[in-house]
């Protein structure tokens, strides 16, 4: 199962990095203890937080053009802004600019004012992201597709609604995965009966399907 999941993480490291995309990445699997990994936002938080990203970056984009390198990451509309801008001033308005954004509730700017990235660190980045999901997946206690994993030089934030059970196993979990620097928590904290609300109902038993003769 492991060998399988890393052939597939890093198909998924390659197809990102061709598409030229930043260093949040998603993968969903299951663990060997059947644990279905699901998004624990509604769909309509979902296409928001889509959509605030999308604002976002065009934003970025038009006002700042390749003078800047941001990642922008939203969930339940919280907006994690990561990478390099070579200027305080610079670093400012990225901030502005996403917090004028209709919908965002807040917004955590960890941009450090330095040389943009090059490719190959960017690159090692995306390799930690998918080595931190694989090693959610073999963890037992843990939904990976629960956590948004988004790394920048080697600091990796991580986002999600968990419990505090599940963050505390997730930031170790990715304090022991090589290459990690800082780890970065960003979690909205729930309850275990939330949580229990939010999983789909056990399947019912073979026996209970069959007609009673």
């Amino acid at each position: 199962m492991k060998t399988s999941f890393a052939v597939k993480a890093l198909g998924a490291l390659l197809l990102v990095s061709t598409l030229g995309a930043c260093a949040p990445l998603m993968i969903a699997g299951v663990a060997g203890t059947a644990m279905v990994a699901s998004d624990r936002r509604t769909s309509g938080a979902q296409l928001e937080d889509e959509s605030i990203e999308l604002r976002a970056q065009a934003r970025i984009r038009d006002n700042l053009g390749e003078r800047v390198h941001v990642n922008v990451t939203s969930f339940n509309r919280q907006v994690l802004l990561t990478g390099e801008v070579t200027a305080e001033k610079d670093r400012q308005a990225v901030l502005q600019l996403v917090e004028r954004i209709e919908n965002v509730k807040a917004v955590v700017n960890e941009l450090a004012v330095m040389p943009l990235s090059n490719l190959s660190e960017r690159s090692n980045d995306l390799l930690i992201v998918a080595k931190v999901k694989a090693s959610f997946v073999d963890s037992r206690d843990l939904f990976a597709s629960a956590f948004k994993v988004v790394t920048e030089r080697g600091t990796v934030y991580l986002m999600g609604r968990v419990t505090q059970r599940e963050a505390t196993s997730a930031t170790q979990v990715t304090r022991n995965v090589s290459g990690v620097n800082k780890v970065v928590r960003l979690f909205e904290i729930i309850s275990e009966d939330e949580l229990r609300n939010l999983l789909p109902p056990p399947p019912a038993p073979a026996d209970a399907a069959k007609p009673a003769k």
